[in-house]
């Protein structure tokens, strides 16, 4: 009458779930790696101008890559404080982003990337972009890359013994 997993209307109304959800962490898109997406306009000192802002700002640039085309380009980077990084550079006209990416702990050895590639492709997942950092603690390469969707890609790789890197502040 109730469902097959309710005895009661009571039950129904107020079930007992087996788990304590105030113990129990379940991962969330704030705790993913946040990469700071720039529209930047291409001319001589642009991106001297970006650096130069967060550099005022007390942000640091943990990984960065930069994507180009005649008149206008993308810098992404990962920064110690995306959200405060944000607010500056728009301050001075420029548009951002922040978007979440993973970021996976690999050796410093030949063939680990690949064999992380292997890994997404086993898993039907695609990489829009990918570039590389390094763990400021550990000293080792940290690949940052974007994929669809970031949360699910992250427990994939999880699954199958990579180490994802959390976000940085």
């Amino acid at each position: 009458m109730f469902g097959p997993d309710f005895r009661s209307l009571e039950e129904a109304r107020n079930p007992v779930y087996p788990f304590d959800p105030t113990i129990i962490h379940i991962k969330q898109e704030t705790d993913m790696l946040r990469q700071l997406s720039i529209f930047a306009e291409n001319h001589k000192g642009a991106l001297q101008e970006i650096t130069g802002l967060l550099a005022e700002a007390k942000i640091n640039i943990l990984g960065s890559v930069t994507n180009d085309s005649a008149e206008f380009g993308i810098v992404r980077m990962i920064v110690s404080d995306p959200v405060l990084a944000a607010s500056e550079l728009e301050k001075k006209g420029y548009q951002c982003r922040i978007t979440s990416v993973i970021g996976v702990e690999l050796a410093d050895e030949p063939g680990n990337l690949n064999r992380l590639l292997i890994a997404l492709s086993e898993s039907n997942v695609n990489v829009d972009y990918i570039y590389l950092s390094f763990g400021r603690k550990t000293g080792m390469p940290i690949l940052i890359f974007k994929t669809e969707d970031a949360l699910e890609v992250e427990e994939v790789l999880t699954a199958k013994g990579f180490k994802p890197v959390g976000g940085v502040n």
